[in-house]
């Protein structure tokens, strides 16, 4: 290796471009998701309250199960960046296949179990009587696209892992042009009301499967690999899924934790709050397309030998990290008067907002940490510490935000426990990151 290449402004840059070159169009994939749900709402919106209110409802389960299942994304990401790293493509493809049929099975038990059982998780919802039966079509039907919703993300972990991200943002962008097209199309043009719009987005998310599916077999005709389903290899992605599955349902029970919270606060403080987690979410957005880099490099290093490579893109991607979150904590702040209006005109909201938006913002930098970290140990196949470190993260917080009703504080000091609960994750992740324990080379874990 030359000078050059050794210097070390020359090797944050190279960094740099990765980084950028995979973050950049993750980023626009992660933000076309959940348009899909926006414009249904605003098509099927226009049909009547009972039918947006049974939209919600049933766009919340399926959101809620969809995302259980993130875990297949982030370990298909992790294991086929690892043998791109070791350079044997046609393992890498043929893992990532392993990935795809775990998530066919998958999606098939989830409709086995919510096409009978879809009154029943209506009505937990709370869902009202004239609400209950659109949420029940919705569901029903749309349920029927999860199975293609599950290998689009195992697919995308595929691709990930190949170190493409335009792939997935190009599919995304088409499969939101054809579901506002479909919904369109179906609701009004074909009169099928509610019905229409959850077959339109069930047809979008199985084109996007089906291109995917088009995308991976190429590759692995190309280089070799068998397509069809392994036992063992299906069972082995399980293993390697399941405790991110852990993490991922902790990760829920703190948002529903303070959700429920903020509902026993009052009613603008638990409006107040939706505005500002719809907030954090978009900015949990920019930061996760920084770990989705994280996740490809970090496993293509650690597949190729190079420790070394991994240790120095660890901290490069934890200064992007920090620095993002400064400059989203710093848009939160100065753009406070342009988005509060668009949210509510009640000023009731505006002031209990504007003290939880300061915390939120001086948060960020902490949260840049915690995404790029996750990234890196997701991408080094660490799922089992990350499982255990979200579980006492969990346990720190629950007890400190349900106190919040009783010691006062209001939804400041709910969103003072959020921020603990990121720092907690962040010593955590740091803690791992610094012993080097989760530095394992090789082409598997």
């Amino acid at each position: 290796m030359t000078q050059a290449l050794r210097d070390p402004k020359t090797v944050r840059r190279r960094h740099d471009r990765e980084i950028v070159s995979l973050a950049v169009p993750a980023f626009g994939a992660l933000v076309a998701e959940p348009l899909f749900v926006i414009v249904d709402s605003a098509i099927v919106g226009h049909l009547g309250t009972p039918q947006l209110a049974g939209l919600g409802v049933a766009a919340a389960l399926l959101m809620t199960a969809v995302s259980v299942f993130v875990f297949l994304a982030y370990a298909t990401t992790a294991a086929v960046a690892r043998r791109v790293g070791a350079g044997d493509l046609a393992s890498a493809i043929r893992q990532g296949m392993d990935g795809i049929w775990l998530a066919l099975l998958l999606g098939v038990a989830v409709v086995a179990v919510t096409l009978p059982a879809a009154p029943w998780l209506i009505d937990i919802f709370g869902a009202s009587d004239t609400a209950a039966p659109y949420a029940i079509t919705y569901l029903r039907i749309s349920s029927l696209g999860i199975p293609a919703m599950l290998i689009v993300l195992a697919a995308t972990g595929v691709l990930r892992g190949l170190q493409d991200t335009r792939t997935p943002l190009y599919v995304a962008i088409g499969g939101f042009a054809a579901n506002a097209a479909l919904n369109v199309g179906l609701v009004y043009g074909a009169g099928l009301g509610i019905a229409g719009s959850a077959w339109g987005t069930v047809i979008a998310q199985c084109g996007m499967a089906v291109a995917y599916l088009i995308v991976v077999v190429r590759g692995a005709r190309k280089h070799g690999a068998s397509l069809r389903p392994d036992t063992a290899g299906i069972r082995a992605s399980a293993q390697a899924g399941a405790p991110l599955l852990v993490r991922t349902l902790s990760l829920r029970a703190v948002l529903l934790i303070a959700t429920a919270v903020a509902a026993r606060l009052g009613d603008a403080e638990i409006a107040a709050h939706q505005i500002v987690l719809s907030l954090w979410s978009l900015m949990a957005f920019a930061l996760d397309a920084i770990a989705i880099a994280g996740q490809a490099i970090i496993g293509r290093y650690l597949g190729a030998g190079d420790a070394d490579g991994a240790r120095q893109v660890c901290r490069r991607m934890v200064q992007w990290g920090i620095a993002s979150g400064v400059v989203l904590g710093l848009l939160i702040v100065a753009a406070r008067p342009l988005f509060l209006p668009l949210f509510t005109g009640d000023s009731v909201v505006h002031d209990t907002l504007l003290p939880v938006l300061l915390v939120v913002a001086l948060s960020q930098p902490i949260a840049g940490v915690v995404f790029v970290l996750d990234g890196v140990l997701m991408g080094a196949g660490d799922g089992r510490y990350l499982a255990g470190a979200m579980l006492v993260t969990l346990a720190v917080f629950a007890p400190v935000a349900l106190l919040v009703p009783t010691l006062g504080g209001g939804l400041t000091a709910l969103w003072w426990a959020m921020t603990l609960m990121m720092a907690v994750r962040m010593l955590t992740l740091w803690h791992r990151t610094r012993s080097g324990r989760w530095i394992v080379t090789g082409a598997s874990r």
